[in-house]
């Protein structure tokens, strides 16, 4: 399962968000390092489930087309700038560990200004756009990197040459543990100004590769929250930089409102409207001008914006499709009967026998035969890069 981690500095709404994300509990309050321990949830990206197009019954997706397919998401404790990356308060290197388990980063910040730089309440609008919260972020996982691979650069180098392999496997061996993969290494390696290792270990060079390896290893979507309560000038130089606005206490308050069907009709995650279900809904004052003013930001900003940016982390920012493996190409079922029962995130790029492996690592490994194209029903190469919304059938020697 792809693992989503959400960060940023205390009280930007990390916890809002995440709850708003899994209806998982998790504890919110006005005032910094609310989150200790890492919350564990799961959340769900939105894609069209193909039943609709293939004309078949589908008890897997819901209001007649909507696949949801899970991913992991969680929510660690605040970062505090600067030197977080040196355990400030205590829950630096508890944070930056949380962050190895994660596929990529949903860097949560405040769009009001209502927190200062130690995430510290203060007035609506008193701070400037945390264009430094952004930053700070990305360098601190920076020099968390560094920290790692200064410790190691000598022992390294001394690996590479008596070994006779290259350097960038030898790091990759050491950034193991985080996820980081030889490709990676290389990638950063040939993005970081053509940074030849063997000859850098200046303090200089290799903060400059940890930096782009981070930002490969690590990819990092910037949300905006909290930009129901933010002044339009906020939102305006916000805007120039590639920020999802959202208001994740607008859709946690939906769903709320949703559940059991009590208040509003709305299919969440990631439902662009509501409406009062049932119509004149026993709701009180209150109620219902915080309801106007939620959907007046979603009317504004396409929706709550928390599925936006689950979904852009998913879809645009690790690049995935969505691949359907069925047993019957004809029924569309697996073994069991039941019709399109599985939905796999895969990369971009991936083939038939990549599926394979997902589906059991016996047949990608030996097993695997060939594939069909249950759209077409037309045998395809296990070299064919899938596409998104794939149903495909893989015929191996397993039974």
């Amino acid at each position: 399962m792809i693992t989503l981690a959400i960060a940023g500095k205390p009280n930007c709404g990390k916890s809002t968000f995440f709850r708003a994300a899994t209806l998982a509990q998790a504890e919110i309050a006005n005032y910094p390092f609310t989150t200790i321990d890492a919350n564990h949830g799961v959340a769900y990206v939105r894609t069209a489930c193909p039943c609709r197009e293939m004309q078949v019954p589908c008890e897997n997706c819901r209001d007649g087309g909507v696949r949801f397919i899970p991913v992991g998401l969680i929510d660690v404790a605040g970062l505090v700038p600067p030197e977080a990356h040196l355990g400030r308060g205590g829950l630096g290197n508890q944070f930056l560990d949380n962050l190895r388990q994660a596929d990529a980063v949903i860097q949560v910040v405040d769009a009001s200004g209502s927190t200062d730089a130690e995430g510290n309440p203060i007035d609506i609008g008193s701070r400037d756009p945390p264009i430094k919260d952004i930053e700070f972020l990305q360098y601190e996982m920076s020099m968390w990197m560094y920290g790692i691979l200064s410790r190691n650069w000598a022992k390294l180098l001394r690996q590479a040459q008596a070994r006779d392999f290259s350097l960038a496997a030898a790091i990759a061996e050491v950034f193991a543990g985080l996820g980081i993969t030889y490709e990676h290494v290389r990638d950063a390696t040939g993005g970081a100004v053509g940074i030849e290792l063997r000859t850098a270990g200046g303090e200089e060079d290799l903060i400059r590769f940890c930096r782009e390896l981070m930002a490969i290893s690590k990819p990092m979507l910037i949300v905006g929250n909290k930009a129901d309560l933010a002044p339009e000038g906020c939102l305006e130089r916000l805007a120039k930089h590639d920020v999802i606005f959202a208001s994740a206490a607008g859709e946690l308050a939906l769903r709320m409102a949703a559940e059991g069907g009590k208040f509003v009709r709305y299919l969440p995650p990631g439902d662009r409207n509501f409406i009062e279900n049932p119509p004149g809904a026993n709701l009180s004052a209150a109620q219902r001008a915080g309801l106007a003013k939620v959907a007046e930001f979603m009317q504004k900003f396409d929706g709550t914006g928390v599925q936006k940016a689950l979904d852009a982390a998913v879809f645009t920012l690790l690049d995935r499709i969505v691949v359907f493996p069925v047993e019957d190409e004809h029924k569309l079922t697996d073994g069991k009967g039941r019709v399109l029962p599985d939905a796999f995130l895969m990369k971009r790029g991936s083939t038939s026998r990549d599926l394979a492996y997902q589906v059991h690592t016996d047949i990608g490994e030996g097993g695997f035969l060939y594939a069909i194209d249950a759209k077409t029903g037309m045998r395809i190469k296990d070299t064919q890069e899938l596409k998104n919304g794939d149903i495909i059938k893989i015929v191996s020697v397993r039974k």
